[in-house]
């Protein structure tokens, strides 16, 4: 069970935000409520607008229910804006824009659902306690009637965002039963919003783990997505592997409970990721820098850079524990994963690397490299270098303040290293001196696999050497030729 990882506000601070909440609608919504009540229908702002509201937190996209059917509240929602669309109105949902002001309305629900492909069976319901009853969770089982303002908490949903709480509305066996993917929204939830899984709900989501079978993976990854770029990411990753839902949506992550970390005696591998996975996040940097938070890239990388390990987990002679090319094999892994829950595939090439890279850094401290390893050090990570740079200071969890000093260190005089080369040469786009055309006309020959190895040959040189200078090139590249003739 996840803690909270931050002291919510109290019920005080929060009714007194609600106060101004009221008073902060806009007056465009006060004008839609109006048009609803004159035409018998109810409208009540709903679910997360109003708990981040009491959070805090402003949105310019909100969510309301009514008792008026899709076709009344189309009708309705013309009079307030030409600007409609129907985004669901099989599922009851319309929407509309007004300004910078975007609005979703929902008739009341009552979902069924057909317990094998989770797509609900619509039910339109007639009460507004009905609808929030439905809802994943108390903190979002709160709403607003308008235009009376009169808040409806039949849940004492705003004592549970007081104190921090994750429960369901109703008997979380069935409230789970009905949607699994409302497991994840737990562990997601208490990522976003650092709050406490409560024990009843959270013994739900540990008996029901393998109902999420059940549901698309595109709905899982989302939710994963939204887990990943939360506040406390650590609680909602605990949340998933205690509760045993990782197995079917990370299994490689509490598989790494089981392995000791040869680095870190003091931990085990998945504690060593949570680990890895928070200090990531901490060196994310903000909007105008090189990695801006909250980058799900780096986050994930951090994530799976050790899943390899389970795999090639062997025991040395002495009692020792070696994990060889874990970062190889941890790689294809984690595309494989990322691909099952159907990531995009910049996202699936960019982790892979990541993870791929992860442990090339290692031996620096050792053995300066030279100018020509760091050239290829760049060239490698590609576009990838940055969030690299992140990545590998992050793997560093050891409680040896000497050994943690000394890596970072090292790892200051490598990026001094790679500045002081973009300084002096193009070392992010190295390409050798000569190109094609010119490699053609020197030799004499036509395109073809020679000027390919020959092209190769030169971008070695400039690996190795640096910038040649054409004289210098071409005389390498002749003698080179000669070479093969020999």
């Amino acid at each position: 069970m996840t803690a909270a990882s931050a002291t919510p506000p109290t019920l005080d601070v929060l009714r007194r935000r609600a106060a101004g909440l009221w008073a902060a609608l806009p007056p465009e919504i006060g004008a839609l409520a109006q048009s609803f009540a004159d035409a018998g229908h109810e409208l009540a702002l709903v679910g997360g607008p109003v708990r981040d509201a009491f959070l805090g937190r402003s949105s310019a996209d909100l969510d309301f229910a009514s008792s008026a059917r899709p076709d009344e509240i189309e009708r309705l929602l013309k009079r307030w804006t030409r600007a409609t669309w129907d985004m669901g109105r099989e599922f009851g949902t319309i929407g509309g824009r007004r300004g910078d002001l975007v609005v979703e309305i929902t008739t009341y629900r009552a979902d069924e659902y057909d317990g094998e492909t989770r797509k609900p069976v619509v039910a339109f319901g007639d009460s507004l306690e009905g609808d929030l009853a439905r809802r994943d969770f108390t903190v979002n089982s709160m709403a607003v009637r308008l235009p009376s303002m009169e808040f409806v908490d039949p849940f004492d949903g705003l004592s549970d965002l007081a104190g921090g709480l994750l429960r369901t509305p109703i008997d979380p066996a069935v409230s789970f039963g009905d949607d699994p993917l409302r497991m994840m929204r737990a562990a997601r939830f208490a990522s976003q919003l650092g709050f406490e899984i409560e024990p009843g709900t959270f013994s739900a989501m540990a008996e029901m783990a393998d109902r999420l079978a059940i549901v698309s993976a595109e709905r899982v990854r989302d939710e994963l997505v939204k887990l990943m770029l939360g506040r406390s990411v650590r609680e909602g990753l605990a949340a998933l592997v205690d509760s045993g839902l990782s197995a079917h949506v990370l299994p490689e992550l509490p598989a790494l409970k089981l392995e000791v970390d040869e680095h870190h005696h003091h931990k085990d591998v998945y504690e060593h990721t949570l680990t890895v996975v928070e200090q990531a996040i901490a060196l994310e940097t903000p909007a105008e820098g090189p990695v801006p938070g909250p980058d799900l890239v780096l986050r994930l990388a951090a994530l799976l850079h050790d899943i390899g390990k389970p795999p090639t987990k062997r025991l040395e002679p002495g009692g020792g524990v070696s994990f060889h090319h874990h970062e190889v094999v941890g790689a294809k892994m984690a595309a494989k994963r990322l691909k099952a829950l159907r990531f995009d595939k910049d996202t699936v090439k960019a982790v892979e690397h990541l993870v791929f890279l992860h442990l090339r850094f290692h031996g620096y401290a050792d053995a300066r490299w030279s100018d020509s390893a760091v050239r290829r050090y760049v060239v490698d990570a590609g576009a990838e270098l940055e969030r690299l740079h992140r990545l590998t200071r992050a793997d560093v969890t050891t409680r040896n303040r000497r050994k943690a000093e000394r890596l970072s260190f090292a790892y200051d005089d490598l990026e001094h290293r790679i500045a002081e080369l973009r300084e002096q040469e193009e070392v992010d786009a190295i390409r050798p001196d000569l190109d094609g055309t010119q490699i053609m006309a020197i030799l004499g020959i036509a395109p073809g696999r020679e000027v390919g190895q020959a092209y190769k040959h030169l971008l070695e040189l400039r690996m190795e050497h640096g910038p040649l200078g054409e004289e210098r090139a071409t005389a390498e590249l002749r003698a080179w030729w000669e070479s093969r003739e020999a």
